[in-house]
């Protein structure tokens, strides 16, 4: 069963589902929650994978600086050419053992040639999340800080013995 708004609201205010959000009433939608960019960095390096993850290595990227367009603005922009960017959302996500979450690009992102690559948020994730952003429009597209770029569907499950425990757990950093 996919979680309404009147759930997500619920979950957010008695379980602390979502923190760190921008904005509660603009992000929740009526079958998910918006997430935000709170930074974008671009791949300065390979990564590496193997079946047990013994020889993983995850590029950490370059951080990209958004630019203020008058210095009096409060938040700034990125000027993102055509490429991947890795993503790291304002909110931190904690799910139960009884929800996973999908996410879905914003259908304003998608119009504007760009569009998000993500896994599962496996049930037990608590930590910021971070996603793919793939820039496909030849002449690029801009972003503004805080931005919402992808929703959130959160899905009933019947409850895990053991919930998600990798490397990822309670990351919390930028």
């Amino acid at each position: 069963m996919v979680l309404n708004k009147k759930e997500i609201e619920k979950l957010i205010k008695e379980k602390a589902l979502v923190e760190d959000y921008v904005d509660l009433e603009t992000q929740v939608t009526p079958n998910g929650f918006d997430l935000t960019v709170r930074a974008i960095s671009e791949f300065d390096s390979a990564g590496a994978l193997d079946f047990s993850n013994k020889e993983r290595k995850t590029p950490q990227g370059k951080e990209v600086i958004a630019q203020k367009q008058q210095p009096q603005d409060r938040f700034g922009w990125w000027e993102l050419k055509r490429g991947a960017y890795k993503i790291a959302s304002n909110e931190i996500v904690n799910l139960p053992k009884n929800l996973i979450a999908m996410a879905f690009p914003r259908s304003s992102l998608l119009r504007m040639g760009a569009f998000s690559q993500n896994g599962v948020w496996d049930a037990g994730f608590q930590g910021r999340s971070e996603f793919i952003l793939v820039v496909e429009n030849p002449h690029g597209i801009k972003i503004k800080q805080n931005a919402r770029l992808i929703q959130l569907v959160f899905i009933s499950i019947d409850e895990v013995d053991k919930g998600y425990s990798g490397i990822y757990q309670n990351n919390h950093q930028k």
